[in-house]
């Protein structure tokens, strides 16, 4: 990352206060009401959290809702209009070069040479890194096992398919042990084996190299590999838990019943206190935990139960829930590597 922030005029950005105090933990990530404005543009509005060591952290929205944003200030790419954060201990406006030698990115749109082979390629990181020429040949055979590319280190990357040159891409920002690796919109494009596939690369860094996980995504299978979730929507974070307490605090599961007598088995439940609506062709009652509620809600129906399905609430009905809209709507959001693909761009 050779890109350099925009300088700001003095007095736009208040640095003098300090971050609010947190318990002691082992924080990788400390963000404090950061803002960004591009004109009349509110980009990213007064957002707060932190992330701890290890951790998989993932912002989930649509194009345009902030996220790559949030990266680009938080991996020096952009300076914030306001608020303070720090990443891997060092404060993104104040030490900026301290920061960007305890990160991995991975961008959006591919930046690898593809006219070199895939070794070649990590050995330029290298360089770009300083890694101590005595450690750059052990490193490179490591991340290319993270991520199962020993086998095509030596082949040009203009022959890999789009799933093997992100894998490779993943492994370059591990080349040089970041504290932090952060993947913006990591699986676009790929299909889903192929992302499955990426996401035990990624799951075996985070295992084997203590390595905290930044992601920026869209796709709500891919956020359920988070340990949190931030649903961000117009620049601003509308919730923040695990995925199963998203789920848990927007609805109850829902036990769909399809019945010999659906008109007596309404009556039955509602007597014994379900909440339950009819459907011409079931019924569905709202409980919490409703696996666990079936053989009960069978038994209150009082008649011939023919086919029982459980339905929990989804990340799709989360986001609904937060933002009143399918997470599909939306502009597309810049990617976090333009800046810096007119400096990487070679003569051909």
């Amino acid at each position: 990352m050779t890109a350099t922030p925009g300088a700001l005029s003095p007095g736009e950005l208040d640095t003098s206060k300090p971050l609010t105090a947190v318990p002691q933990r082992s924080l990788a990530i400390e963000v404090s009401a950061l803002s960004k404005r591009y004109g009349e543009v509110q980009a990213v509005h007064s957002v707060s959290f932190s992330v701890e060591r290890g951790e998989v952290f993932a912002f989930l929205g649509p194009n345009g809702a902030g996220k790559s944003t949030t990266i680009k200030m938080l991996c020096t790419l952009a300076r914030p209009s306001a608020g303070r954060a720090r990443v891997a201990g060092f404060d993104v406006v104040r030490q900026p070069k301290a920061v960007r030698r305890h990160i991995g990115l991975v961008f959006q749109d591919q930046t690898l040479d593809d006219q070199l082979t895939a070794e070649e390629n990590l050995r330029f990181h290298a360089v770009l890194y300083r890694v101590p020429h005595d450690q750059v040949a052990r490193r490179i055979d490591r991340v290319l096992r993270l991520v199962a590319l020993e086998d095509r280190r030596r082949d040009l990357v203009g022959t890999f398919s789009g799933g093997m040159a992100r894998r490779l891409e993943i492994a370059r920002g591990m080349l040089h042990t970041p504290s932090v690796l952060f993947l913006d919109e990591p699986t676009v494009g790929l299909d889903p084996q192929t992302r499955a596939l990426m996401w035990e690369d990624v799951l075996r860094m985070r295992r084997e190299e203590g390595v905290t996980i930044f992601l920026t995504t869209h796709y709500m299978d891919e956020a359920e590999y988070a340990d949190r979730i931030a649903i961000i929507d117009h620049g601003q974070i509308v919730a923040l838990d695990t995925p199963d307490q998203l789920k848990h605090q927007v609805a109850a599961d829902a036990v769909e019943l399809v019945t010999a007598d659906d008109v007596v088995a309404e009556q039955r439940l509602a007597a014994a206190g379900f909440q339950v609506r009819r459907d011409p062709e079931r019924l569905v009652i709202f409980t919490a935990n409703g696996e666990a509620q079936v053989a009960r809600i069978v038994e209150s129906a009082g008649v011939a139960v023919r086919n029982v399905h459980v339905h929990r609430p989804t990340l799709d009905d989360v986001f609904l829930h937060y933002t009143g809209r399918q997470i599909r709507e939306g502009p597309a959001e810049r990617s976090v590597a333009m800046p810096l693909r007119a400096r990487m761009t070679r003569r051909r």
